[in-house]
């Protein structure tokens, strides 16, 4: 019975690799679709338009996964705010779900097969664990992934900010900021500022000022942004300067930045306690303490003779 279902296992994986060796092979564009595919290419960091790599690899995995279909459109109407985690990491066109639930039914296949290189006793008590262990690996990967992302758009908001008061005190209004801020920060913060631009994309369709930022915070899901956002709507309705209100509302950010790193900082000495005592105060007391307790046993032999 094991031997059967390493050879079905085997067979998968010999399956999934000419597929993809055929597609790599078979490909073949014509002189209009190589063209259009430059031209995305180009404007890719001006509209967000996927690149042709990443198009391939989504064709690789539905054409892998194509057997799994149903399981994958099960997945996706039992996980309703699967699309919303996936914006929020910045992965926001509609093919990334399914590339995102392909992964995940992929992965305990290939736990699965490396399963088979632990002998047939451990076969099913390794290939159980490593199944579970892919299935929640990409969750696990979305997970870390958003955070990573709000932390940049965290720490980039106060330089931002800074940018916005230094425009809009140069004779520019806020929306014009934006843009501008947009293209200066892509270099150093392109989370924020793929934000932004989307913002000045919507603001230019039509969409009023305070529900383009209220969207923002919707796709980032963060509290400062939240609350620059409140910041912004309170300014519009009290009619106070926005300048004045984005310094000083920067200014809090950056003392809280400051606060956050004192805190870290002081946070140090408890987190050294654990590897000095594990590590280092062993070695040293060998160090220092060994030759003495040597000689200690010397002189004590010597007494007993």
């Amino acid at each position: 019975m094991t031997a059967i279902l390493i050879a079905i296992f085997a067979a998968l994986a010999l399956f999934a690799a000419c597929a993809l060796v055929l597609l790599v092979l078979t490909e073949k564009k014509s002189p209009i679709e190589t063209r259009l595919a430059t031209l995305q290419s180009q404007s890719r960091a001006a509209y967000d338009i996927e690149a042709p790599d990443k198009a391939q690899i989504h064709d690789v995995l539905a054409l892998v996964t194509s057997p799994l279909a149903p399981f994958r459109n099960w997945l996706r109407s039992n996980d309703e705010e699967l699309s919303y985690r996936l914006g929020i990491a910045g992965y926001r066109k509609p093919e990334d779900a399914d590339t995102f639930l392909s992964l995940k039914l992929l992965a305990p296949v290939v736990g699965i097969l490396l399963a088979t290189f632990a002998g047939a006793s451990n076969f099913l008590l390794y290939g159980l664990i490593l199944a579970v262990v892919g299935f929640f690996v990409p969750d696990m990967w979305l997970f870390s992934a958003i955070s990573r992302r709000k932390a940049k758009i965290g720490r980039a908001l106060p330089d931002a900010l800074d940018l916005l008061v230094i425009c809009m005190e140069a004779g520019l209004g806020i929306d014009q900021a934006v843009i501008r801020i947009s293209g200066e920060i892509q270099p150093v913060h392109p989370e924020l500022s793929e934000e932004l631009a989307i913002i000045g994309r919507e603001m230019r369709a039509g969409k009023p000022r305070l529900d383009a930022w209220r969207s923002m915070a919707d796709r980032v899901d963060l509290d400062t942004v939240r609350q620059f956002v409140a910041m912004l709507v309170q300014t519009e309705r009290l009619g106070t300067p926005i300048a004045r209100a984005l310094g000083t509302f920067a200014d809090g950010l950056r003392i809280k930045r400051l606060m956050l790193a004192e805190e870290q900082a002081a946070k140090t000495t408890v987190k050294l306690i654990f590897p000095l005592a594990i590590f280092i105060f062993p070695a040293l007391f060998v160090v220092l303490l060994g030759p003495g307790v040597l000689s200690m046993m010397k002189t004590f032999q010597d007494l007993g003779r």
